[in-house]
């Protein structure tokens, strides 16, 4: 099969039955094509290369063969971007073999180890404490010149993402069923990274 053959073939089904939004119809099926090829789902045939002839990939085949295959494809565009260093390396390959619970739980773990090594605060305070140490009014990583109630907030954001998704898979088992919420909670600890480089900036003579 090629696009094609395959939008010849759609053409004419479309004006046997008199379809009148055939154009608009030919667009999406064209764009269906090409987000396919544009995930390595299909692609070109090894024996038909001439003509242009394509294939399901053994990644297309795979995604056909999973339950979860679509939620995975959708998760895997979410972390689609370079992640900071901090977490690029080390919760990347995790989450492309499918644990989803350590992937997560190294993101939130990096935060806490990032944050305590730019704080400089005893290593005795541990995941909400220490958040709360670290940007609390006043505290070595709060903006001085933010509103109080802004610095409130960044604290709280801090503490309830290492509280709600780091401290509970350090005390029992997490699972994360769905690809797409492993995949923001990966996110969530790489925006938090990136406020917490912002506040290192600040400290920078």
């Amino acid at each position: 099969m090629n696009a094609n053959n395959v939008l010849r073939g759609a053409e004419h089904a479309f004006a046997h039955n008199s379809e009148h939004d055939a154009d608009q119809l030919l667009d999406r099926l064209a764009d269906a094509w090409t987000w396919l090829e544009s995930r390595g789902l299909i692609g070109p045939h090894p024996k038909n290369t001439e003509s242009a002839w394509q294939r399901v990939t053994a990644s297309g085949q795979e995604v056909a063969a999973d339950p979860h295959g679509q939620a995975k494809l959708w998760a895997a565009d979410r972390l689609a971007g370079i992640l900071d260093p901090a977490i690029e390396e080390k919760v990347r390959p995790i989450f492309n073999l499918g644990d989803y619970e350590t992937a997560c739980f190294a993101a939130m773990k990096t935060v806490e180890v990032e944050v305590r090594a730019a704080s400089g605060l005893d290593s005795s305070l541990v995941g909400v404490d220490l958040m709360r140490q670290a940007f609390k009014p006043g505290g070595p990583l709060a903006d001085p010149g933010a509103h109080g109630g802004e610095v409130v907030a960044l604290m709280e954001l801090f503490a309830g993402s290492i509280g709600a998704f780091k401290n509970p898979a350090s005390h029992r088992t997490v699972h994360f069923s769905d690809p797409v919420e492993a995949a923001e909670v990966v996110q969530l600890a790489d925006l938090l990274l990136r406020l917490l480089r912002r506040a290192q900036q600040r400290g920078t003579p």
